[in-house]
């Protein structure tokens, strides 16, 4: 497990395999806000947290099956 603590804004946020998805603005009770630079309809998308896989350096990664936002990196 991890801790949310962890998270920081400006840390990109991949699948589980590595494809970009977005940048964290911030966290925000159970979710990860992402960057509204990532996203192709210039809104606020969000991550739960309980989607983590892990943090390692500077990059979130999220587990496999994971739904991703309309609108950002991965689509």
């Amino acid at each position: 497990m991890f801790e949310k603590l962890r998270i920081r804004e400006h840390m990109e946020v991949t699948t589980s395999t590595g494809q970009h998805v977005g940048t964290v603005d911030h966290v925000k009770d159970d979710q990860i806000q992402l960057t509204r630079t990532d996203s192709s309809d210039g809104a606020h998308h969000y991550v739960a947290l309980e989607n983590v896989e892990k943090i390692d350096d500077n990059r979130v990664y999220l587990k496999q099956g994971t739904p991703i936002p309309m609108g950002v990196g991965a689509n």
